[in-house]
């Protein structure tokens, strides 16, 4: 059977959710499984994109294809590259916080993260006052300079992301790739041989995204103590312009997690919670994430976010949908400036019960059910029209 690869991964794949170390109750077991679910349609979806003379960027996370703690605030779009060929991406520039660029030179495995070989941002590209542009990639290095980004030795694949901060006034761009040269011809017609390796890469991707991200948060999450937060630091195998807070916590139903950072003066800043499988939580129909504009900023220019089960009737509340363990992220993106410890953020828990008089600014910071409504509301819709724009 040519698809017998691909079920046999399925198979293994289900075994790794269910052997998963943190896997504790039933809820987490639905979690997982819904979480391969998602990772099934990815890998096929990856697996059939894998055209470098024909390359066309697919999608590579979302809702409903998580993984890597996913950003809610960002779109993801990756292509796959030969270093020996040159590449032509063009596009239009929305009106989104961040729009950046990154070459890989391979895939997350369990045991590595990929080298970024050419990391930059918007700023470094001409864009038009259409807003159109125009640049290339390519291996000639006669040519580097702007409007052409040379490919190192090993450059695999090309990441773009679109980071939203005001999820309602921002829209995203458009963006596409060709291979120099390959405009107006055709890939052969597909071949059995070719599908039948299509469905045997399928099953290898599925396998290694499973094991690599419940490998990830071992290597920079769960060694820090528990309910903490680090310093920022340039985010691991990321973007040169984008530093991150990261830690894991650990919660009582009656407790609080009340994380203080300042207002920064980033183009982006965005905290999200992430489950043990290391993707988000429902960012759609919760709020379980928040840029600096869809926060309340108190009068002292600080922002306070409360992560807790209960429901402490404050804007600026991370819902953790049942989740008494996850993990915790802040991301600047966009910066002109490296961060210090100032930038940063500042942990303690404490009883839900003790917020009012915890938290400086508390009447400042509450929040009306009606009010909570309708920010559940401008999420459902700003999600859906960002998807489908």
């Amino acid at each position: 059977m040519i698809t017998q690869p691909f079920a046999d991964a399925v198979v293994e794949a289900e075994k790794i959710i269910a052997d998963a170390p943190h896997v504790r109750t039933e809820a987490d077991l639905v979690e997982g499984y819904d979480y391969l679910a998602g990772s099934i349609r990815a890998s096929l979806h990856l697996a059939w994109a894998y055209e470098r003379d024909f390359p066309f960027f697919v999608q590579s996370t979302g809702p409903y294809t998580k993984m890597g703690l996913d950003n809610p605030d960002a779109l993801y779009f990756h292509a796959y590259l030969r270093d020996d060929a040159e590449y032509v991406v063009s596009g239009t520039r929305g009106t989104t916080r961040d729009l950046s660029f990154q070459v890989l030179n391979g895939d997350y495995s369990p045991v590595d993260v990929p080298d970024s070989l050419t990391a930059f941002d918007d700023r470094e590209i001409e864009i038009g006052e259409d807003g159109e542009f125009e640049i290339r990639f390519g291996p000639d290095r006669a040519k580097a300079g702007p409007g052409y980004f040379v490919l190192g030795e090993g450059s695999a694949m090309l990441v773009v992301r679109e980071v939203y901060s005001d999820w309602h006034r921002e829209h995203r761009g458009t963006l596409r790739i060709h291979r120099a040269g390959n405009l107006g011809a055709a890939p052969p017609p597909l071949a059995r041989d070719t599908v039948a390796k299509r469905y045997g890469v399928a099953g290898k991707i599925l396998l290694s995204r499973l094991r690599t991200f419940l490998a990830f948060p071992e290597w920079f999450y769960l060694r820090l103590p528990v309910n903490t937060m680090t310093e920022p630091r340039r985010t691991p195998g990321g973007l040169a312009t984008q530093f991150s807070s990261a830690g894991h916590y650990d919660l009582a139903d009656d407790e609080a997690m009340v994380i203080t950072v300042p207002a920064s003066d980033a183009p982006y800043q965005g905290i999200q919670l992430g489950s043990m499988w290391y993707v988000s939580l429902d960012y759609v129909n919760h709020q379980t994430s928040l840029t600096a504009d869809q926060a309340r900023v108190d009068p002292d220019g600080i922002l306070r976010f409360v992560v807790s089960e209960r429901d402490p009737g404050v804007a600026n509340w991370l819902e953790r949908l049942g989740h008494d363990r996850g993990y915790v992220q802040i991301r600047w993106q966009r910066l002109s400036r490296d961060l210090g410890p100032e930038d940063g953020p500042t942990v303690e828990v404490v009883p839900v019960d003790e917020l009012p008089r915890r938290l400086p600014y508390y009447d400042h910071a509450r929040i009306t059910r009606d009010e909570w409504a309708g920010r559940i509301t401008a999420r459902q819709t700003a999600v859906a029209t960002r998807m489908l724009g």
